[in-house]
């Protein structure tokens, strides 16, 4: 069959989202049998998959999403070899997809939700369509939820870089739990607060201090002392309720949170970066 309708090779990249050159390979391939074709497309990607698996995909996009009630945050992360695709129109809405497929359906792990099904296609069938489609490695890397009273999620410019914000209670000026969201993005925090820090960083940081009290000729009698000193500016930078708040260097993010309201607080947090 050396001629294809227009209208089949349209049809056949609405269903696959091939390129109209691939499409029409695929269907004179097939002899215009249109199941055919998809599979031809099918496999095409997923020897595009093969041959580009060892490829490096360091760049894509981040997507975080809160359910309609705002109790439920999730963030996903599509990632790509290059930049170009990553700001292709279809690839990001791929990634939406699957966020919104996550938020509905609520996987467990990374792992269920590559099984689950957009348009009866498991989302790992169609991530190795989509390798086929834009002719380079793609990949679901992370995926993660967050659930509390009131989630606020945030994407950073660009989409490589998202966060997601849980407070102990629904809050009316939305603008505050994006103030904190971007917080979360531009200053990484450890955690929401000393309390919540890990013990090994703890003792990590306290060495450091001590290791740098000893450089610098302090006594050994002093060295826990000033490592502690150390500790609780780590605290005060690192920890998100201690932090000084970005818009406003006077006052610190838990009081920020307490002027909206004085039982305001957050609850947890999660921020991802394609840069990590």
């Amino acid at each position: 069959m050396s001629q294809v309708k227009a209208a089949e090779v349209a049809k056949l990249r609405k269903v696959t989202g091939a390129g109209m050159m691939d499409c029409k390979n695929a269907l004179v391939e097939s002899n215009g049998n249109f199941d055919k074709a998809i599979e031809t497309i099918r496999k095409r990607g997923q020897a595009i998959a093969n041959k580009r698996a060892d490829k490096e995909a360091s760049e894509g996009v981040v997507i975080a999403k809160a359910s309609d009630d705002n109790k439920k945050g999730i963030i996903v992360a599509l990632n790509c070899e290059t930049d170009f695709v990553a700001k292709n129109e279809d690839f990001v809405l791929f990634a939406n997809q699957i966020a919104d497929t996550a938020l509905a359906n609520n996987p467990s792990n990374l792992e269920e939700l590559l099984k689950l099904t957009i348009n009866d296609k498991s989302i790992a069938e169609l991530v190795v369509e989509k390798t086929g489609v834009v002719g380079e490695k793609v990949d679901l890397t992370y995926y993660d939820v967050l659930e509390a009273e009131f989630v606020i999620p945030y994407i950073h410019l660009g989409s490589k870089l998202a966060t997601i914000v849980g407070m102990n209670k629904r809050i009316e000026n939305i603008q505050v739990g994006k103030d904190v969201a971007m917080q979360v993005a531009a200053m990484n925090p450890v955690s929401v607060s000393k309390d919540n820090v890990p013990e090994e960083v703890i003792q990590k940081e306290i060495e450091i201090g001590k290791g740098q009290a000893r450089e610098q000729g302090k006594p050994e009698e002093l060295l826990e002392k000033i490592a502690m000193g150390k500790l609780n500016k780590f605290f005060k930078e690192s920890t998100l309720l201690s932090q000084d708040f970005i818009k406003d260097g006077k006052k610190s993010v838990q009081q920020y949170l307490q002027e909206a309201d004085n039982e305001l607080t957050v609850t947890r947090f999660l921020r991802y970066s394609l840069t990590n």
